[in-house]
């Protein structure tokens, strides 16, 4: 993928080298169950999910300049929410970010550039991005974001033992992107 540059932030492919900053906020039961994975309990977890990211090519290391640090995680996921809209060209933004970096504004400012990315470089017609009802902090940033409430679907969180959860999923279109942006 190719790498992004915001004003305090790069978005770039994960390095193996990174899996002791993904660790760090892997561990913490505050970030993986609000995105729908479990807490990592090794840096070995950490080093094999940074793998795979490696290898599913869709998921950017947030990494904050200031520090030369990675601090979170942000994927464009090849995922239809909604099967009526199959036809059009569409991805979904999920993310993850250190506690220690949260109320900055790091991840809007992110999610912000890959919505540019896809609308603007991957001509995508449609970007989704949801949240469990539980995490507040990831509505605010949909929100921030410009997304728009669609639908509610209840899901099993496969990851977490099943749990059954309910999810508010968002979009923005590329006719609403280019509005805004004039």
């Amino acid at each position: 993928m190719e790498t992004l540059e915001t004003r305090r932030l790069v978005l770039r492919d994960w390095r193996e080298s990174d899996s002791s900053d993904l660790y760090e906020y892997g561990k913490d039961d505050r970030v993986g169950p609000n995105a729908g994975w479990p807490v990592h309990k090794s840096p070995e977890e950490s080093k094999a999910v940074v793998k795979m990211f490696i290898e599913d090519n869709d998921c950017y290391a947030i990494v904050l300049k200031a520090e030369n640090k990675v601090i979170g995680g942000i994927g464009m996921h090849n995922r239809q929410p909604d099967e009526d809209l199959k036809e059009l060209k569409q991805r979904e933004i999920g993310y993850a970010l250190n506690p220690a970096y949260w109320g900055t504004g790091y991840v809007p400012e992110a999610v912000e550039a890959l919505i540019k990315y896809g609308f603007e470089k991957m001509d995508l017609d449609l970007i989704w991005c949801g949240h469990y009802d539980f995490n507040d902090k990831s509505k605010r940033v949909v929100e921030k974001c410009g997304f728009n409430y669609k639908f509610t679907r209840y899901v099993t969180m496969r990851l977490l033992d099943n749990k059954p959860a309910r999810e508010l999923v968002y979009n923005i279109t590329k006719d609403e992107y280019y509005s805004k942006k004039d």
